[in-house]
């Protein structure tokens, strides 16, 4: 079971991983590089100068974007061993884990940790306003492992009891609401952040359907061959 859990998560993070870092490198590093800019005073919103929206960016940077392929193929793998344990305590109780069901188990995961967090807190890029870090991160961590709990309990839950109490979980951290600046100001244009935000939930999403998908299909491929060596 150990070699089960371990080869499953270590393949599904890494494969996804992979697929992540690339998806941001195409779609969510231009966009940060572009905000940079304007934090760094380099370019000026409402400038004297016309801005271009497109300007030109760095091209690949061995050190830094292959750093980056490897910290996001590590967060991946810690992501991928916290699903393949539910996987495991769902199989238990009767679920069936598979490539097509790992992809229902994305689509919760991406709820828990970036669209649960994203609908009060959203994705930011450099320069701009922001409350202090460490209650931003209190805030953020809380409602990640609330949304987890209502995700299990809207799965598994048995009765209208645990899905109320799921629906609460969930609601509870955007009522109490997340710690916010005393001012809105920064450089960056907001065309820039809004656009950083819906690229960063949108390859959320799309690395974690990934995610759940390998997860579910090296958890079935593992057990089936962990079934067949116990009859050898």
């Amino acid at each position: 079971m150990t070699s089960r859990f371990l080869i499953s998560a270590l393949f599904a993070g890494a494969c996804a991983g992979v697929i992540a870092a690339l998806l941001q490198y195409v779609f969510v590093q231009p966009v940060l590089l572009h905000a940079e800019l304007y934090e760094g005073g380099e370019l000026v919103h409402f400038g004297a100068e016309p801005v271009s929206a497109h300007p030109e960016l760095p091209g690949f940077d061995a050190v830094r974007d292959g750093l980056s392929i490897v910290f996001t193929m590590l967060i991946y793998t810690g992501y991928a061993l916290m699903m393949v344990a539910a996987m495991g305590l769902a199989e238990e109780r009767g679920a069936q884990i598979n490539a097509r069901t790992g992809i229902v188990w994305g689509v919760a995961g991406f709820v828990a940790f970036h669209l649960a967090p994203g609908f009060t807190l959203a994705p930011e890029v450099p320069g701009v306003a922001a409350a202090d870090v460490g209650a931003r991160q209190i805030w953020w961590f809380a409602t990640v492992g609330t949304a987890a709990v209502a995700m299990w309990l809207v799965a598994f839950g048995q009765n209208w009891m645990a899905w109320g109490i799921a629906a609460i979980l969930l609601a509870a951290p955007h009522v109490i609401g997340a710690p916010e600046p005393d001012t809105f100001t920064g450089p960056v244009p907001t065309e820039i952040a809004a656009l950083y935000a819906a690229r960063a939930l949108g390859v959320g999403l799309a690395a974690w359907v990934l995610l759940g998908m390998f997860a579910g299909y090296f958890w079935q491929r593992e057990g089936v061959h962990e079934a067949a060596a116990a009859k050898a």
